[in-house]
C-alpha cells in the first residue's frame, strides 16, 4: 500500500559512505567474496571517521590474506616484507602512469640471474631423489633432466622475481597502496627473455597514495553549509507521539456496531484504484494505491493521500465508497504526480480503541522506572531531544562532507576505486543478510563477480565520491595537526576488543588499534571543521 507519506530525517549515511572499520566478509561454500580495507606498505593509510566507533569497529574479523603478486595465470609469486641480499644491483626506471600508478622497469643483471638459478638447483638436490645417487651430490645435467629443463627455468624465473621485486619496490616505499602491485610482462616473455640473455627484465605496474589537490587551496577551511532539517525532527511533538503511541499500547480494540468511522478509530479495508479519462479503454488500475487488509488508522490521516480519510468518513462496516483524488505534484513516486484517480474502498472490519485513563497508575507501564506522568513526558522529552540534537550533528556532518568531495581533485587508482567498492557493496550485503535472512543461494548470487562488477558500474560516482572524502579529512587532519588522546585510542581499542571477545569474534590488535586510530582521527577532523565553518540551518 502506497498510500502513506514517510519522513526520514537526512543523516550521514555511515554505510554508504563506508565508515567500517573492519574488514568485511561473505564466505560459501563455492564462492567467497572478500571485502577488504586498503592498507599502503609501511602503514601509510586512508584515514576513515565516524561518530559513532563502535557501530564500526564491531563487525567480524577474518584474516587478511598475504599480497600476492601474479606473474601469470599459472605462476605466482610473494611479495614479502624482507630483502634478500643481492649479489649485485639491479637497475629500476620509474615512469608515471595515469590514475595514480606508477610503472617500474627492473633490469636484473646476470649475476643475479645466476645466483637465483644456483639457489634453485640446491633446493632441488634437498628434495630430489634419483636412484644411483647421494643427496646434494648429484650432478648439475643429471638433476636438470630428471626435474626439466623447463620446470627449472620456471622455478628460476619465480626464484628471481622473489629475490629482487622487493628492491624494486623501495622506491615507492610509502607509497605504494597494499594490493596495488601487479607485474604486467608476461611470464613466458621472462621465461623467453632469460633463456636467451641469461638476465630478465620486467615491469611492474603499483597504485601509490595519490595526491590531494583543493580547488580553491585551503577552501576547506572557509566552508559555508546550508543543512536541511525534518519538520518531524521537533522534540516536542516526538515525545508526545511517542506517549500516544505507548497510551495506545496499553488499550484493546473493539468493534465498532452502531455508528461510522471516525477519527480515533482503526478500520480493515480493501482499497482499488484507476486512473479517470473519458475513454473507458484508457482506464488503467494503479497497483501502487491498491491494497487488501489495509489497516489504516484514522490518527494517521495526515500520512496517507490528501482527501482520503474525509472521503471515508462515516463509512460503516461492510460499506463501500467509490470517490475521486488528485495525487498532489510532491508526491513521493514521480509517475502518479498530478494523476487523477478513482478510489473504491470496501470497509471489512471497524475498530475503536478502548483506553485506559491516562495517569500516574500507567507511568511504569509506559515508561519502566517512572513513577508519575510528568516524569515518562520529561523522560521521553529528554530522549527525543537527544535524537533530534544527534540527527542535526549527522545532517551537519552530512552537508560538510559533500561539499568536501567537491573541493578536492584526485587521480584515484583503480585498485583503490575497486576496493573501497567492493568493501561497500559488502556493507550492503551484510544489511540485505541480516534484514532478509538470504539462503546460500541467494546469496552466491549476489556475491558472484557479475553481481559486483555491476554494483561496481552503477555506483562508480558514490564511490568516486566516498574516496575523495576520505582522502580530503585525511589530508585536513595532516594539514592542521590535529591530534587526539592516547587514552582516548587505548580505550576505545579496549571497549572494541572486549566486545569482539564477548561475540566470540576473531580479531588482530593491532588492526583495530589501526581502525580505531582512523576513526579517531576522523572525528576531529568533522568537529574541527564544524568548528570553523559557517553554518546555516533551513527546516524543509
Amino acid at each position: 500500500m502506497e498510500l502513506c507519506i514517510t519522513n526520514s530525517t537526512r543523516i550521514l549515511n555511515l554505510n554508504s559512505l563506508n565508515r567500517t572499520g573492519l574488514p568485511l566478509s561473505v564466505s560459501l561454500k563455492n564462492s567467497t567474496v572478500e571485502f577488504m580495507n586498503q592498507n599502503y606498505f609501511n602503514s601509510q593509510k586512508l584515514s576513515s571517521f565516524s561518530r559513532q566507533i563502535h557501530l564500526y569497529l564491531h563487525q567480524p574479523q577474518f584474516h587478511r590474506s598475504p599480497v600476492r603478486i601474479f606473474a601469470s595465470s599459472s605462476s605466482s609469486v610473494a611479495l614479502g616484507p624482507e630483502k634478500d641480499r643481492l649479489p649485485a644491483d639491479i637497475e629500476v626506471t620509474e615512469s608515471p602512469e595515469p590514475n595514480s600508478t606508477v610503472r617500474l622497469s627492473v633490469e636484473v643483471p646476470e649475476a643475479v640471474c645466476k645466483d637465483s638459478y644456483k639457489r634453485v638447483l640446491n633446493e632441488l638436490m634437498k628434495q630430489v631423489k634419483i636412484p644411483g645417487f647421494r643427496p646434494g651430490k648429484i650432478p648439475e645435467s643429471v638433476l636438470v633432466g630428471f626435474v626439466g629443463e623447463q620446470n627449472v627455468k620456471k622455478a628460476t624465473v619465480e626464484s628471481i622475481l622473489k629475490r629482487t621485486l622487493p628492491h624494486a619496490m623501495t622506491s615507492v616505499t610509502g607509497r605504494a597502496l597494499r594490493d596495488s602491485v601487479r607485474i604486467v610482462t608476461k611470464f613466458s616473455e621472462m621465461e623467453k627473455n632469460y633463456s636467451s640473455l641469461n638476465s630478465l627484465s620486467y615491469d611492474v605496474l603499483v597504485d601509490v597514495a595519490p595526491e590531494v589537490k583543493w580547488n580553491p587551496e585551503n577552501g576547506y577551511k572557509n566552508l559555508k553549509i546550508v543543512v536541511e532539517i525534518d519538520n518531524d525532527i521537533a522534540a516536542q511533538q516526538a515525545a508526545e507521539e511517542e506517549l500516544r503511541r505507548r497510551h495506545k499500547s496499553l488499550g484493546s480494540l473493539k468493534i465498532v456496531t452502531d455508528r461510522g468511522l471516525q477519527v480515533g478509530d482503526i478500520a480493515i479495508v480493501d482499497i482499488s484504484a484507476t486512473t479517470i479519462d473519458e475513454d473507458e479503454s484508457n482506464v488503467q488500475k494503479i497497483p501502487d494505491a491498491e491494497s487488501k487488509g489495509f489497516h489504516f488508522d484514522t490518527e494517521d490521516g495526515d500520512k496517507v493521500l490528501p482527501g482520503f480519510l474525509d472521503s471515508i468518513s462515516g463509512i460503516q462496516r461492510g460499506e463501500t465508497k467509490s470517490f475521486r483524488l488528485t495525487f498532489p505534484e510532491s508526491w513521493r513516486q514521480e509517475h502518479l504526480r498530478g494523476v487523477q484517480a478513482q478510489f473504491t474502498v470496501e470497509c471489512r472490519e471497524l475498530f475503536y480503541r478502548d483506553l485506559p485513563k491516562l495517569d500516574d497508575s500507567l507511568a511504569g507501564k509506559l515508561l519502566p522506572g517512572c513513577t508519575t506522568i510528568e516524569q515518562v513526558k520529561e523522560t521521553l522529552l529528554q530522549k527525543c531531544r537527544e535524537v533530534e540534537q544527534t540527527a542535526k550533528d549527522q545532517a551537519t556532518d552530512n552537508a560538510i562532507l559533500d561539499q568536501l568531495h567537491k573541493m578536492v581533485e584526485i587521480d584515484i587508482p583503480q585498485s583503490l576505486f575497486e576496493e573501497q567498492g567492493r568493501q561497500l557493496y559488502g556493507a550492503q550485503l551484510l544489511q540485505m543478510q541480516a534484514g532478509m535472512k538470504l539462503n546460500e543461494q541467494q546469496l552466491a548470487a549476489l556475491s558472484s563477480p557479475k553481481a559486483v562488477k555491476e554494483f561496481l558500474e552503477n555506483q562508480r560516482e558514490n564511490i568516486t565520491n566516498v574516496i575523495k572524502q576520505n582522502l580530503a579529512v585525511g589530508d585536513i587532519f595532516k594539514r592542521e595537526n590535529l591530534q587526539f588522546s592516547t587514552e582516548d585510542l587505548v580505550k576505545e581499542v579496549e571497549n572494541s576488543i572486549a566486545e569482539l571477545k564477548q561475540q566470540k569474534q576473531e580479531y588482530d590488535e593491532d588492526r583495530v588499534r589501526e581502525q580505531v586510530q582512523d576513526i579517531l582521527e576522523g572525528a576531529k577532523v568533522l568537529e574541527w571543521l564544524r568548528e570553523h565553518a559557517d553554518i546555516q540551518y533551513i527546516t524543509r
